[in-house]
C-alpha cells in the first residue's frame, strides 16, 4: 500500500545525506566505513580561532562561524543550500503522489524548520535525522482532527447514528456492510438503514449484505423519504436496544442541490451523531477535492477511503485530514467484510518511513 510514495520518502532522504556530505578537512580523514573522522584537539582549537577572526570581520555571515566550530568538533551542519535541490525534488514527487499541493507546501515548511541549522555528529546519520523531520511533518498533517472511533461509540448515548455519503460508486454500501462486521467484533449491535431512495436496485444490493452479516434492514419504496428511513431505523433502533444506526444515502455530486437537500433533511430530522464521507483511496486529488466539497455543504465528521490497497500514491491519505481539518477513520483494504482497517496516523508514517 502506498509503494510509490514510499519510494518517493526514501528517495529524499538520500538526496539530502548525499547533499550535506562533508567535505574531508585537514586534520580529518575516513574509515573504511566512509564515515569522516573527528579532527584533532589542535586543529579544532586552530579552527575555532580561524573562525572566530573571520566571523569578526563579517557581520552578515552568522552561520561561518557555526560551521567551523561544527567541523572542528566532529559536527556538520544541515543548511538551506542543502536542502534546496532535495526540498525541490521532494515537493514535486509529492504532488506527482496526488498530496494537495498546500498540504504538500506544509509538510516542506515543517521538514525546512526541522532540519536547517541542525547539527549532528559526523559519525551519525544524515537518513536518521531526515527520518525524523519527515515523521515529524507527516504526523503534522496527517494526524489534524483525529480522534478514537471505538471511544467515541463506547462513551456515546445509544443508539449511535451514522449517515454515510459521498459520491456514486466509491463503496458506501460496502463499506457500512464492514462497519456493521466490525462493530458486531466489538459487541455492538447494529441496523441498517437505506436512505438511498433514489436509484433503482439499492435495496437488493443493501438487502444482500444484510441478509450476509445477519443484520435487520430498514427500507422504504424506491422515491420515498430517505429522512424517513433513517428516522426509522433511529426508532428500531430505540424500540430493540440495538446499539449503532448506519444509514445510506444516495451517491451525489456537491452541485446536485436536491441531493444536498435531502443531506441538510437527514440532519435536522434525525441529527446523526456521525457524518462519514466515504470515496476512493484511488481517487487522490479528486476525494481530497470532494471531501472539502462535501464538508462545505453539509460538515462531515471523518472519512473512510476505499480501495488504499490499490493505491500506490498516498495523496489522499496524507491530504483529506489537512485540507477538511476532519481524520480520515478507516480505509477500505479488499473486498471481504474484515477488509476494513482503522486509520491510525503513526502506523502509517511508520510504513511510509520503513520504520
Amino acid at each position: 500500500m502506498f509503494d510509490g510514495l514510499k519510494d518517493k520518502l526514501d528517495d529524499f532522504r538520500s538526496d539530502v545525506e548525499e547533499s550535506a556530505e562533508p567535505d574531508t578537512a585537514p586534520g580529518s580523514g575516513a574509515d573504511g566505513d566512509g564515515k569522516t573522522e573527528t579532527a584533532p584537539d589542535d586543529a579544532n582549537v586552530h579552527a575555532e580561532d580561524a573562525a572566530e577572526s573571520e566571523d569578526a570581520g563579517d557581520a552578515d555571515s552568522p552561520s561561518r562561524l557555526q560551521r567551523a566550530k561544527a567541523l572542528a568538533t566532529g559536527k556538520v551542519v544541515l543548511e538551506e543550500e542543502d536542502l534546496e535541490e532535495p526540498l525541490w525534488n521532494l515537493e514535486m514527487a509529492l504532488l506527482e503522489s496526488d498530496v494537495e499541493m498546500g498540504v504538500a507546501e506544509a509538510i516542506l515548511d515543517q521538514i525546512r524548520s526541522n532540519l536547517v541549522g541542525e547539527t549532528k555528529s559526523q559519525m551519525a546519520s544524515t537518513g536518521d535525522l531526515v527520518e525524523d523531520a519527515l515523521r515529524d511533518a507527516l504526523l503534522e498533517v496527517i494526524s489534524v482532527g483525529q480522534f478514537d472511533f471505538d471511544e467515541r461509540i463506547a462513551t456515546a448515548e445509544k443508539p449511535v447514528t451514522i449517515v454515510f455519503t459521498g459520491v456514486n460508486g466509491v463503496g458506501k454500501t460496502t463499506t457500512i456492510a464492514k462497519l456493521a462486521r466490525y462493530l458486531e467484533e466489538r459487541g455492538y449491535s447494529s441496523v441498517l438503514a437505506n436512505g438511498d431512495t433514489y436509484r433503482a436496485g439499492a435495496n437488493e444490493q443493501i438487502r444482500e449484505h444484510a441478509e450476509a452479516l445477519g443484520k435487520r434492514l430498514i427500507a422504504h419504496e424506491q422515491g420515498g423519504d430517505p429522512a424517513a428511513v433513517i428516522y426509522d431505523g433511529v426508532e428500531y433502533a430505540e424500540a430493540n436496544d440495538v446499539d449503532v444506526v448506519l444509514g445510506d444515502t444516495a451517491g451525489r455530486l456537491h452541485t446536485s442541490s436536491d441531493l444536498m437537500a435531502q443531506l441538510e433533511k437527514i440532519d435536522r430530522v434525525v441529527d446523526p451523531d456521525l457524518t462519514l464521507f466515504v470515496d476512493e483511496a484511488v481517487a487522490g486529488q479528486d476525494a481530497v477535492e470532494r471531501a472539502q466539497q462535501f464538508d462545505d455543504a453539509a460538515a462531515i465528521d471523518g472519512a473512510v477511503l476505499t480501495k488504499a490497497d490499490a493505491d500506490s500514491q498516498g495523496g489522499a491519505a496524507i491530504s483529506v485530514a489537512y485540507v477538511t481539518g476532519k481524520p480520515v477513520l478507516f480505509l477500505g483494504t479488499g473486498q471481504g467484510y474484515a477488509d476494513l482497517d482503522r486509520f491510525d496516523p503513526e502506523s502509517l508514517v511508520d510504513d511510509l518511513l520503513g520504520a
